[in-house]
């Protein structure tokens, strides 16, 4: 794929040696040259210097035949602009915009523009690790009923195996990370400790998975 990046700031530089890394061809955009240091000496990709909803600096990024485009300067004016400019007047139907207000994300998003508003994320991520476990989902699906838990394995089930946890819970594990690893879940996985798991459950259900859980296994 090729990628059309606005902003070289330390998202944008950090986006852009991410995508290289996994073999994609990347050309950043940024109104300041100095900024393109930030890719380091290994960065095999296009720099262009100008305004990211400039036509004519799109169109020296490749934006013409790009895959994606992502506009993650500091300013949210010019990300959601040059995010139209992609979609609107070259076509490209893969875009996402980096911005600061919540407030505005939300209308952007209920135009059909994609976004990641920075603060709010932030602040959600941090709050699901103060919660105790069960108080926020890391996501819903659209329709609400549908929700991704993750939370370390309760002492009460170490040593268990995943088809016992997910009977009993009525959950679906969906993978787990162990020793800082991902891992796809067995039903003969055998849950350790420090073992973080990534629990799919009825948004109905919540109160009662998370009690189930919390409990243990029932006794034999």
């Amino acid at each position: 794929m090729h990628i059309v990046i606005m902003g070289c700031g330390r998202v944008g530089s950090t986006l852009t040696r991410s995508l290289e890394e996994r073999g994609h061809t990347t050309a950043v955009i940024d109104s300041n040259p100095d900024a393109f240091r930030r890719l380091g000496p290994s960065f095999k990709g296009i720099t262009v210097t100008g305004m990211g909803f400039d036509r004519d600096v799109l169109e020296r990024a490749g934006l013409p035949k790009a895959d994606g485009f992502a506009a993650v300067s500091s300013g949210d004016n010019s990300n959601i602009i040059s995010a139209r400019v992609a979609r609107e007047q070259f076509g490209v139907s893969n875009i996402v915009a980096r911005i600061y207000d919540p407030g505005r994300a939300e209308v952007y998003e209920r135009l059909g523009v994609p976004t990641v508003a920075t603060v709010p994320w932030a602040a959600d991520q941090v709050l699901r690790r103060l919660l105790p476990a069960g108080s926020e989902p890391a996501w819903r699906d659209p329709s609400g009923q549908l929700r991704l838990d993750n939370i370390y394995a309760p002492f009460a089930w170490i040593g268990q195996d995943l088809s016992r946890f997910e009977k009993e819970a009525g959950v679906r594990v969906a993978y787990l990370t162990r020793l800082g690893s991902g891992m796809i879940a067995r039903s003969d996985t055998v849950i350790q400790e420090g073992d973080y798991l990534s629990v799919f459950m009825l948004e109905s259900d919540a109160e009662r998975v998370h009690a189930a859980i919390a409990s243990g296994p029932e006794e034999d």
